[in-house]
């Protein structure tokens, strides 16, 4: 079961990089995904059949210690049970489908090598998801299936939605990433070398003692809801997911159809020992998924495209899951997966054949003398609760259904609008004014330390702050792509200088952090520095560049290197950050919180200015009345 483990996680990878080196025509990425995609299925079927002989018992593989000093401990971990196995027979199926459907779907189609490469970078961290043993593990595969949503949504780069709507899902899926990131924190806290996830059941097998006490047990329950409602688009983030539909349709049906959708619900079963431990969290699901399912209910009326009526019945039976979780009904949601999953993936995969389906509907209808159509089906039709409701109230809830309940106003003025303003503040100031006051404030820490007034780990504040102030500053930075780069790479290099000061016998661990991002943030700043300066100063903040199209080598260095920049797994500073925030709260706990803040606000910054550089029609082709259609868009959605 230990190489059947492996091959189920690293096939998905090995078609990425068979597909990238010998993927030179249509016809070699199609055979390669073929065969790939019957090893992987044959694999994971093998899995399974195995995990069956074994008795369908929980199973656990350590492969080995990817990082180890002290007490922290990063291993690579693998774990199936039911819920795995439930999740991997639908991976099997529906990616199956999906990449015999595109090799015919998108022939001819200029980016067909970067779909097939995303798709199998999706499948690949879906797998490490699905496969993870432990918090961090998951956390791996959750930032891997989350930029690839990212790629694949602005799939379409010559287009100003899709490009905007992808970076609205990553906001979102970074904003969510504070769930995780801190849970992972938490757990190490909490639960110490029992944080395996098939541990966790049995820490709960006893009421008493807990584990952990109830006010640390909310806390950790109300991070994982976070993550999970991001995730899975419930209140209230359900406005993202019907405008991630922009991408092309076998990445929706995939994605916010079938598997990425569910995702919040696997975090929900997979850590059930920990929300589940008291009513008030249960309450809590099953409110969430209440209130998402009555605005997507109603919101799906009002949807005037097939792919959002089809989001938001998808958001709907989400909604019921998170209601069916909170109920305690776990095997049961575990049938209502798979029945939503290949439902939407088959409407979504069907949709563009139901305009024509509905031509030929229209034609086969008779029309009476009156000049209006009528059908012997339609004779009897049932009247709609709504339609027994007073006027006033039906006008009510139209408006507020078309408005998808104002939930994206909601979250923009709660959450990003205070940052920006913030932001937009602290860059009113020259740099000379901000280095004085920064001096005077570290002189003042600096006398009080020396006179041991307060202790030396109270520099480490001065530097927090500092911290969060860059990245704010980055966040709300649009006149100069250099600019937000180094304020985002100083708010990282401030954070490992805070942990310094808190605890100086971890300078391993932040040498390790800094180790992945010091290259990113070099390797962004030679990219950005050949670019003519027009580009590198955005002296119209409100038009893309096309640098994928005119410089397609410099966009490639600029995703990598900002990949590393914002702690993405493939470099030390994905290990890094959880070090970070893990000795971070020997001394001040809410220095953790400010980190895990401050790091998805540089990946906001960061996602931004990759799009504004490699997206968009190069400017040869676009005549001066599409520019400013394109900045009048940008500029009265500010």
């Amino acid at each position: 079961m230990n190489s059947l483990l492996l091959t189920c996680q690293f096939l998905p990878l090995l078609g990425l990089m068979l597909i990238a080196l010998l993927g030179k025509n249509e016809k070699a990425i199609a055979n390669l995904s073929f065969w790939t995609t019957h090893a992987m299925g044959l694999s994971i079927l093998a899995l399974l059949i195995s995990w069956g002989i074994q008795g369908f018992s929980g199973y656990e593989f350590e492969w080995f210690i990817l990082y180890e000093h002290g007490s922290y401990q990063f291993p690579i971990l693998f774990y199936l049970d039911k819920v795995g196995a439930v999740y991997l027979f639908a991976i099997w199926v529906i990616f199956s489908i999906i990449v015999r459907y595109c090799r015919y779907y998108l022939h001819r189609e200029s980016g067909y090598k970067r779909f097939f490469l995303t798709i199998f970078g999706f499948a690949f961290g879906l797998n490490m998801v699905i496969l993870a043993g432990s918090i961090d593990m998951l956390f791996a595969g959750w930032e891997i299936v989350g930029i690839s949503s990212f790629l694949l949504i602005a799939f379409y780069r010559h287009r100003i939605q899709p490009v905007r709507n992808a970076l609205r899902a990553y906001t979102v899926y970074r904003f969510c990433d504070i769930g995780l990131l801190l849970g992972a924190w938490m757990s190490h806290l909490l639960f110490h070398e029992s944080d395996h996830f098939s541990q966790l059941a049995v820490l709960f097998e006893h009421a008493a003692p807990s584990p952990a006490s109830y006010p640390a047990l909310l806390l950790m329950s109300l991070l994982i809801f976070i993550a999970a409602s991001g995730k899975s688009a419930q209140f209230p983030f359900c406005f993202w997911l019907p405008r991630a539909m922009e991408g092309p349709t076998p990445s929706s049906a995939i994605f916010y159809g079938a598997l990425s959708v569910h995702l919040g619900v696997f975090l929900l079963l997979r850590t059930t020992p920990i929300w589940s431990y008291h009513i008030l969290t249960r309450l809590m699901v099953f409110g969430i998924g209440l209130i998402s399912v009555i605005i997507a209910s109603l919101s799906e009326k009002t949807q005037s495209n097939i792919k959002g009526q089809i989001a938001y019945a998808s958001i709907t039976q989400v909604g019921i899951m998170f209601m069916e979780l909170a109920l305690g009904l776990e095997s049961l949601v575990l049938l209502h997966f798979l029945g939503n999953a290949f439902l939407r993936c088959y409407q979504l995969l069907v949709s563009p054949s139901i305009v024509a389906h509905m031509l030929r509907v229209e034609g086969a209808m008779d029309i009476d003398d009156t000049g209006f159509k009528t059908h012997a089906m339609q004779a009897h039709l049932p009247v709609s609760v709504r339609d027994t409701l007073p006027e006033v109230l039906q006008n009510t809830l139209y408006v507020f259904a078309l408005q998808e309940g104002n939930l994206e106003r909601l979250v923009r003025s709660v959450l990003w609008e205070p940052l920006k303003i913030i932001g937009a503040i602290i860059n009113a100031y020259a740099a000379w004014q901000k280095s004085l006051v920064g001096a005077a404030v570290f002189a003042v820490f600096g006398i009080l330390v020396g006179t041991e007034v307060l202790g030396s780990h109270y520099l480490a504040i001065p530097f927090a702050l500092a911290m969060l102030l860059a990245s704010l500053s980055a966040f709300s930075q649009k006149h100069s792509f250099i600019g937000v780069w180094n304020a985002v790479a100083l708010s990282c290099l401030l954070a490992a200088s805070s942990v310094w000061l808190l605890r100086p016998d971890a300078q391993l661990d932040i040498l390790l952090f800094t180790t992945g991002i010091l290259p990113s943030w070099l390797l962004g700043l030679v990219v950005l520095s050949r670019l003519p300066g027009k580009e590198r100063f955005a002296d119209n903040p409100f038009a893309y560049r096309a640098m994928s199209e005119t410089h397609p080598s410099l966009a490639l260095l600029l995703f990598l290197s900002f990949l590393g920049l914002v702690g993405f797994p493939i470099t030390p500073a994905f290990i890094g950050e959880d070090l970070l925030l893990y000795h971070a709260s020997s001394q001040f706990a809410w220095i953790s919180a400010l980190i895990a803040i401050s790091f998805v606000i540089n990946g906001i910054a960061a996602a931004r200015v990759f799009l504004r550089l490699c997206m968009g029609r190069p400017t040869e082709i676009c005549n001066h009345a599409e520019i400013t259609a394109m900045q009048a868009i940008f500029k009265s959605s500010k």
